[in-house]
């Protein structure tokens, strides 16, 4: 089954927090980072088959809970509930507090920490009371971190790797979109050294820029160290790929890998594909793919890349 559009963002964020969870922290709920510094910190995801098997359909998988450990005590564990809204008409304080309280029962635990990441903006409610005249008798919110709400350029420089990775959908003015970009990308190749997060997380800044095929043009030409650092990396796993399926004797498996690897690459350097070239790609043998590979580090346009095959 196909991910709807929300559930692709949904899955993006999932991914960002689990794999940077004290960046997370620390850019969407700085009041709550005090003592966090220390190295033997422990964060934790909690597991989901806990979730799911003590909350059945209360749970919803794509909301992480971050479980957070002082080794020494001096403070007791703390819950973030991380929550991310492509769209704040889909955002429903009832149900996160419905949430807040199964796992407070669950867990045992009061010290929790709700946090919604809005991706666009929009109106939403910040906070539920229920009472009379007289009383409050719950009286709930949580930690907003509005993206679009926050200028990129406060945010070039962060050593946040989150932060660096989410300046497309932060504020700027259309022409300096190429400079958001290339910071971004500057910032997930500086401050992780993991080869295949920095081909993963590359792939979500590439869905959240959505340069133009002029912009990519303009990356390529003003940015050329780091574009021909990201060409590097895409086609040593083209090989890496290659070499794996030739191994396994899976003459599709190459192929497929292949066609796969090279898609991202055209996507990557000159935006949304036609219908057409998709087709091209998927028909072709190992031995062509391998040759328009090549072809995309030099090339200018999709024409470059699949003339004279």
């Amino acid at each position: 089954m196909t991910d709807t559009p929300h559930q692709s963002h949904d899955h993006n964020f999932k991914n960002l927090i689990l794999d940077y969870p004290r960046q997370a922290i620390a850019l969407c709920a700085p009041t709550e980072t005090a003592d966090m510094d220390d190295p033997q910190l422990r964060i934790l995801p909690v597991r989901e088959e806990q979730l799911k098997e003590r909350l059945g359909e209360r749970f919803r998988e794509l909301d992480v809970p971050l479980l957070v450990e002082w080794p020494d005590k001096r403070r007791a564990a703390l819950l973030f509930l991380f929550e991310e809204e492509s769209r704040t008409r889909r955002f429903n304080i009832h149900r996160l507090a419905h949430y807040c309280l199964d796992i407070s029962e669950l867990l045992d635990m009061q010290r929790i920490v709700p946090v919604v990441i809005f991706l666009r903006g929009g109106e939403y409610d910040s906070r539920l009371r229920l009472g009379s005249d007289h009383t409050d008798y719950l009286n709930f919110h949580f930690l907003a971190f509005e993206l679009r709400e926050q200028q990129a350029a406060d945010y070039f420089d962060s050593s946040n790797l989150i932060a660096r990775l989410n300046l497309p959908n932060m504020r700027y003015a259309r022409r300096d979109k190429v400079r958001v970009y290339a910071q971004a990308v500057s910032g997930l190749l500086t401050l992780e050294p993991d080869p295949e997060r920095q081909i993963k997380y590359l792939d979500f800044i590439d869905i959240y820029a959505q340069l133009n095929e002029d912009e990519r043009m303009h990356y390529q030409q003003h940015y050329a160290q780091d574009a021909a650092v990201i060409s590097g990396f895409a086609q040593r796993f083209i090989a890496e790929g290659i070499e794996q399926g030739r191994e396994q004797g899976r003459e599709q498996g190459v192929q497929q890998g292949e066609a796969r690897l090279l898609l991202r690459q055209l996507t990557t350097r000159f935006g949304a594909l036609p219908e057409s070239t998709r087709e091209r790609v998927a028909a072709a043998d190992a031995e062509t793919l391998l040759v328009w590979s090549e072809r995309v580090l030099s090339a200018a346009s999709l024409d470059e890349v699949f003339g004279d095959s």
